[in-house]
């Protein structure tokens, strides 16, 4: 398998005010390129050639799953965005789901910003299924960590290393978290996700 850097799903400026077509040249066609090609670069002799990145992911380890880690995560981070995204408007099942698992939308809302804005160092954001209990949960992972490696299923995710928000934001993670529920998450993606994990 080659693992190429994926289109992104609307045009780089698409998403100002709130992240601008800078923040994309560098994040997707930088930072997430580089995650591309070292993998395909790894990736020969591994035993893993064959295999979906889902699951080659859950197999690999260091340098390695550090590459395919991040290019997953990547990818669903762009797909997490979107024009005139975020707040409460969302499809019925997802908001029913938060409602009923995370103690609705507000509170949502206040926990997925603290666990980006807590997290020390780089890593991630997400709203996941456990796929064992099928409720839905806020998590956090550090570095080029998956959730998809502890039996969840990613519906979202926000990305909290420096370098997806420090054009835009500087140092103010929490404001970019804010921004990220409030105007740009796309829960139309997020709620098919969670259709197919069901």
């Amino acid at each position: 398998m080659t693992y190429t850097l994926p289109d992104l799903p609307y045009a780089k400026d698409a998403l100002e005010p709130h992240m601008s077509a800078e923040t994309f040249e560098y994040h997707h066609g930088k930072h997430h390129q580089a995650y591309v090609n070292t993998a395909n670069d790894l990736l020969p002799g591994s035993g893993l050639e064959d295999l979906s990145l889902e699951d080659a992911i859950k197999k690999a380890d260091g340098k390695l799953f550090n590459q395919l880690g991040q290019h997953y995560n990547h990818s669903l981070f762009w797909e997490s965005m979107t024009p005139n995204g975020g707040g409460k408007d969302m499809p019925a099942a997802l908001a029913e789901k938060i409602d009923s698992d995370l103690g609705g939308f507000d509170k949502f809302r206040d926990d997925f910003i603290a666990a980006g804005g807590g997290q020390f160092g780089s890593g991630w954001v997400w709203l996941v299924v456990d796929n064992d209990s099928g409720k839905l949960e806020i998590t956090s992972t550090l570095n080029a960590g998956c959730p998809i490696t502890d039996n969840k299923t990613p519906l979202l995710v926000c990305d909290v290393w420096e370098h997806a928000y420090y054009i835009d934001y500087r140092n103010a993670r929490p404001k970019f978290l804010e921004t990220f529920v409030d105007e740009l998450a796309n829960w139309e993606n997020a709620a098919a996700r969670l259709m197919d994990a069901s």
